[in-house]
């Protein structure tokens, strides 16, 4: 038991120590988040959400055509939907090749079993930035909510970055799939209108997530160090009963692995559909 806590005791201890040099070091902060900066093609454009009851209407998803990670056309387009067939959200996890206990998570919501969108929180990159875990302590990017066909950001880690992605149903009802739907489009508004810095620790991909599920149910998921390492997090979700399957997590992980079909149905026009027939 001991000895399998050494990798993460080092890898704390080398976050504490790069912090330490990152902070005496200086020139990784900004000061003031913004929107006016000469960002990424890819990350451009912002999304944002016009809801009138039970419809809502939403602007500049994204639908990127890539060719590789690096070489694709932009596209974006502007969608309505009626949250009354909003039936489901599920939940993404991408692991970091090299260090699996990192990770990419994201969240898919499910109109009807035909039309899906997908958010994914990031770092809002400017024009040749890369993310590094260690400036993202200190103010060094904004950070943004995607809004992206599946096809898009799923299809861009399976096919061109050669992640792994899983692909977890929750066991949300559609009453609490809208509430938090609308809780997500409420912040994608909110930092359309007033910016916010990425924080490696506090204000990234999976913390948002959390504060989305607390906010509709407080103190569901509790912080713990595996919000802090994020390629565990559907461990979290499991134990927190969020997960919608009658098996052990072994089972429900192994299940849930999504990357061969990913990109078998990468020229699919049904690519949701086919991704789901696990």
């Amino acid at each position: 038991m001991f000895a399998s806590r050494i990798p993460l005791y080092r890898r704390v201890c080398a976050v504490v120590l790069l912090t330490t040099s990152c902070a005496f070091g200086g020139g990784c902060a900004r000061l003031e988040p913004s929107n006016m900066r000469t960002w990424s093609r890819d990350q451009a454009t912002l999304p944002y959400a016009e809801i009138d009851g039970d419809i809502v209407t939403i602007h500049n998803i994204r639908d990127c055509d890539y060719k590789s990670e690096s070489v694709y056309e932009v596209r974006h387009y502007d969608k309505t939907y009626d949250l009354k067939q909003l039936k489901s959200v599920d939940f993404l996890r991408v692991p970091f090749p090299e260090t699996p206990e990192l990770a990419h998570t994201m969240l898919s919501f499910g109109f009807g079993d035909k039309e899906y969108l997908g958010v994914s929180v990031e770092i809002r990159k400017e024009q040749g930035e890369t993310y590094q875990p260690i400036a993202a302590l200190f103010n060094k990017y904004e950070i943004m909510y995607v809004l992206a066909d599946e096809r898009d950001l799923i299809g861009l880690r399976s096919n061109h970055r050669l992640n792994d992605v899983y692909l977890y149903e929750t066991r949300a009802t559609p009453e609490l799939t809208r509430k938090m739907f609308e809780d997500v489009l409420a912040r994608v508004n909110k930092l359309r209108d007033k910016p916010e810095f990425y924080n490696t620790l506090t204000n990234n991909c999976t913390t948002n997530i959390v504060d989305h599920v607390n906010q509709l149910s407080p103190g569901r998921i509790k912080y713990d160090y595996r919000v802090l390492l994020p390629g565990l997090s559907d461990r979290l979700a499991y134990d927190a009963g969020l997960l919608k399957t009658p098996y052990s997590f072994d089972e429900t992980r192994r299940a849930a692995r999504i990357t061969d079909l990913a990109y078998k149905a990468r020229e699919a026009p049904d690519f949701s559909q086919q991704i789901r027939r696990r």
